[in-house]
């Protein structure tokens, strides 16, 4: 399913040196700067490297945080800031604002921008994955994984770490709550669609889809009223995809449920659902064509081109004909002027955000090598001589080529 998944572009930061002159007074606090360099580098390489996989993240990312925490925690188990929290200026940009970066002497800043970008870099992933010819059952589990350990990260960010910043977020900024809040929902949205996929393959119980199906909706509707108080400018683009997701799925809840209704002999009520069904597929290909000429940052879905899509108007129109037959043979029962109220709860399925937990301290830190940073040895800035400043390059992502589509990609 390439392309079926809604992409905003990575953050983008300035370089980061860790040159430390002076301050570091020892060898062994020269190297962690060092490691500190080359750990953030390695880490920055993978997020772009079309070939990374989910284990090359986990060990990139777990060598740079081990060791950034010990600009963070205390040491000592105290309470106190450490020392070493605002010593070095990070910049990094936002997805959805272009290359105007912000920036904060701060290692929290650091740890929850960091952070953010490998959460966003598992979406990213997962729709790598799900974009490839025939994926197997096991990629398919991989996609799921991905798109829960993507939220399980950004609501440890949120939580964790953006509440101790000291400078407050500004608004539309990627840490703002409702920023990352419509992306926490969305992974969980994408990760349900995946376990849709696989409950129709399976030719599992129709109301089960159903009610998977409104849930997922729902949760597209929410990312949706989540991002409408932001600025459109921004997030036009990503709005319009929430919208389509949530008509598609809202098609897919009432074509189920018009086939759970028929099993039942309602099937005056099953007409109605699969109207209901036949009207919110229109729409969401109507937004597939809006979508498709909104501007704004990420790549762009081609929902409409899948199988997947496609497959549902069949699904509908099929279905919503043999109902017809039937009533007109068997049942002859009245078909209500309004469509059945959706009242459905998935007891299986639902997507919850896998726990994050950042790797513990590198041993390389002890109160020896803390104490090693003198910071009465930091250079004063000398305000006379305007800085020039570091260009914070929009990141060149890899591009992932869409391939044939069979129709089976996340199932």
């Amino acid at each position: 399913m390439t392309h079926w998944f809604h992409r905003n572009p990575l953050k983008a930061t300035a370089p980061v040196s860790f040159n430390f002159y002076g301050v570091a007074s020892t060898p062994a606090a020269s190297k962690l700067c060092g490691d500190l360099r080359a750990s953030r580098a390695r880490l920055l390489e993978v997020f772009t490297d079309g070939t990374s996989n989910h284990e090359m993240m986990k060990n990139a990312s777990e060598a740079y945080f081990s060791l950034l925490l010990g600009f963070i925690n205390a040491l000592d188990g105290g309470t106190q800031d450490n020392k070493l929290r605002y010593i070095q200026n990070f910049k990094w940009t936002d997805t959805l604002q272009g290359n105007v970066p912000s920036a904060q002497q701060d290692a929290v800043f650091e740890l929850a921008s960091m952070g953010f970008n490998v959460a966003l870099w598992y979406t990213k992933y997962s729709s790598r994955l799900a974009g490839k010819e025939d994926v197997t059952e096991e990629e398919a589990k991989e996609v799921h994984r991905s798109l829960k350990m993507a939220a399980g990260i950004f609501k440890h960010v949120k939580e964790n770490h953006i509440p101790k910043l000291i400078t407050p977020v500004e608004k539309g900024r990627d840490l703002e709550s409702r920023v990352i809040d419509a992306y926490i929902v969305q992974c969980q949205a994408e990760a349900q669609e995946v376990t849709i996929a696989r409950a129709i393959e399976l030719k599992h119980n129709p109301s089960l889809i159903a009610a998977l199906a409104y849930e997922t909706a729902n949760f597209y509707q929410k990312v949706d009223h989540t991002l409408s108080s932001l600025d459109p400018v921004y997030i036009a683009k990503w709005r319009s995809y929430t919208k389509l997701k949530m008509c598609f799925y809202m098609a897919y809840a009432y074509c189920y449920h018009g086939q759970t209704l028929l099993s039942s002999d309602k099937c005056g009520e099953a007409i109605r659902s699969l109207q209901e069904a036949e009207k919110f597929y229109g729409k969401s290909e109507m937004l597939c064509k809006e979508y498709g000429q909104t501007k704004g940052p990420g790549t762009t879905a081609k929902p409409s081109g899948h199988l997947f899509f496609r497959k549902l108007g069949s699904l509908v129109k099929n279905t919503l004909e043999k109902c017809q037959r039937e009533n007109g043979f068997i049942y002859h029962q009245k078909v209500p002027p309004e469509a059945p109220q959706l009242e459905l709860k998935a007891n299986y399925g639902l997507v919850e955000p896998v726990p994050f937990e950042l790797p513990a301290l590198s041993p390389m830190w002890t109160q020896e090598t803390h104490a090693a940073f003198d910071l009465t040895k930091q250079p004063k800035d000398d305000k006379a001589k305007p800085k020039k400043e570091e260009e914070v390059k929009p990141v060149k992502e890899p591009d992932i080529k869409p391939q044939k589509d069979t129709g089976c990609q996340i199932s």
